[in-house]
This record gives structure tokens, sequence and C-alpha cells, in this order.
């Protein structure tokens, strides 16, 4: 594996080793270990939009093995694609860093510099997929539950890129998923045919939140705004009406049920203070796994 670009392109195998050391580097490192084999290596880390976490787990990774990291935001180099073609930027980075981690749009901005890129690339977002987000959530889940394979997860909200992510997540690693969304807001339809043509009934698109969540292991919200759609504010809210995890919808799911959000939280609007302060939350735990999945997936495209 040369690139990390979408959990769709990897095999049920290559994530499940990333997803063991993830978890052994996680113990190494609290147990006071450290391995260093990214000593004297570099990580390109390019924004076309803001983020804590990312920005944060991804250079602190980074720094613990050993490297360094140079956080590049879109006016440093005249935008992604914009001053210079992606393909030239591409080939400089790859003459100057080891690996490029990039948080932009336009999913197909990634894949270009993949393209042409002879180091590895790392979608750390796009519009389209959040593969290194869903990763960390399978990983909390791998924590709490065991073993995954047939776990059911409910996610409420908007069908966007982690909705996507974990829809291919599902079908790569045997879990289910009920995707609950408004009328216009589902997950698309070529996504969900993709991740069930690997396992028939993988996923499911429903518009009752309530059905959606009995049975259901894990709740997983995200923001029903996202960065870009700031405009959409109002019209959003009034959609999403009826799609809030809160107390009344976790206690219509089994009571071992784990609640999930990627962050940031607006709190009030798709799930409530309760919920992510309750005992049932692991928000916390899974913004944590963000630095140890990444850890991993460092030392396995850079040092291999």
């Amino acid at each position: 594996m040369k690139d990390f670009l979408s959990i769709s392109t990897c095999t049920k195998d290559q994530l499940l080793d990333l997803l063991k050391l993830s978890h052994d580097l996680k113990a190494f490192y609290k147990s006071g270990g450290r391995d260093l084999c990214c000593a004297g290596k570099t990580l390109a880390m390019l924004f076309e939009k803001p983020s804590l976490r990312t920005r944060v787990s991804f250079e602190t990774a980074i720094i613990q093995l050993g490297g360094s990291g140079i956080y590049i935001k879109p006016e440093d180099i005249g935008g992604i694609g914009k001053r210079e073609p992606i393909k030239d930027m591409a080939r400089v980075f790859s003459r100057y860093v080891n690996a490029i981690m990039a948080r932009t749009f336009e999913h197909d901005k990634v894949t270009e510099l993949a393209k042409w890129a002879t180091v590895p690339v790392i979608n750390a977002l796009t519009d389209w997929s959040h593969p290194c987000q869903v990763m960390a959530d399978i990983m909390t889940m791998q924590e709490y539950f065991g073993d995954i394979a047939g776990r059911k997860i409910a996610y409420i909200g908007d069908g966007n890129n982690v909705a996507r992510s974990l829809a291919f997540g599902c079908a790569k690693l045997d879990m289910k998923l009920v995707v609950a969304s408004p009328v216009g807001y589902e997950l698309d339809r070529e996504s969900i045919a993709k991740a069930n043509s690997q396992i028939s009934d993988t996923v499911i698109q429903s518009h009752d939140p309530r059905s959606a969540v009995e049975g259901a292991d894990v709740i997983y919200t995200d923001t029903w705004v996202s960065m870009g759609q700031e405009s959409e504010v109002a019209k959003r809210r009034a959609d999403f009406n009826g799609y809030q995890v809160n107390m009344e919808l976790v206690k219509l799911a089994p009571s071992h049920v784990k609640v999930l959000h990627c962050l940031p939280a607006y709190r009030g609007f798709e799930i409530t203070d309760e919920v992510c302060e309750s005992d049932h939350s692991v928000i916390f735990d899974q913004a944590e796994n963000r630095l140890h999945f990444q850890r991993a997936l460092l030392k396995k495209l850079i040092c291999g």
C-alpha cells in the first residue's frame, strides 16, 4: 500500500493490519516505549480546511515517531492546484518530504497528488471521504466490543463523507450500517451499492432514526452543517428536525450502546450535551484514537 486515500481501495487484510498496529503502538507508547522509525523524516501537511484533531494528531504522531511535520496553509502555497498544477506540486513535494497529508474539499485533489507523487499521500479528509476518522472509530469499537464482526452501527444524520467511509469500513469488516437521514440528505446510491456489492445488505438507508437504533451497538452522528455549507445553516437545522441524538433516542437502543461523534459537536443540535457527557459516550476515546491510528499509518507508509 503506497497511499491511503479511501477505505474502499484497501483490502480487509490491509485494514486489519493497520488496526492491529494501531493497538500495539498505543499500548507501547502508553507504557513509555518509543519507536523512532521516522527519525529524519518529514511530513508535509496541506490544509484547505482548518482542524483541531487532524492537525494536532498528525503533527504529534510524526513527532512521536522521531520525524517532523510542516503545516502548510492555502495562502502559503497559493492554494492547492491554483498557483501551479497539482502534478507539479506533487513532484516538488516528493523531492523534499517523505509523505504528504492533505485535508481538502475536492477528493480529486488528493487522487491527483497521489497520481504524481512518488511518496505516500494520505487523505486526511475530503468532502467525499474521511478514512482516517473512520479507522479511528473502528479502533474504538474494537476496544469496547472486541470482535466487531456482525456489530450494527446506526448513523443518524447527513449522508456525508463520514457516512460513506463508515459504509466502506462496514463492508470490509463485516459490520452492518443503517443510515437514517432526512429526505434529500441520504447517502448516495452509488456508495451504498458499492458497499453492498461486497456483502449483501451491509448498508441500509432509512428515514427513521428511531427504528435505525433498534438493536444498534453504536449510534454515530456528525454535524448537520459541514465546512463550506455555512450558507445552509437555517435550512439544514430545519430539515434535520427530529434527527437529534438525545437520551430519548439512545434509550431505544440496547443498554450497552456506545455513542460516537467525530467532532466538533454542536451540542443542542445534532447531539445533546446530556448524551455527550453520558456513560454511553466514547467520543473522547474516539478522538484520542485519531493519534494512535495515524501514528500506525505513518509508520506503515513511511517506514514500511
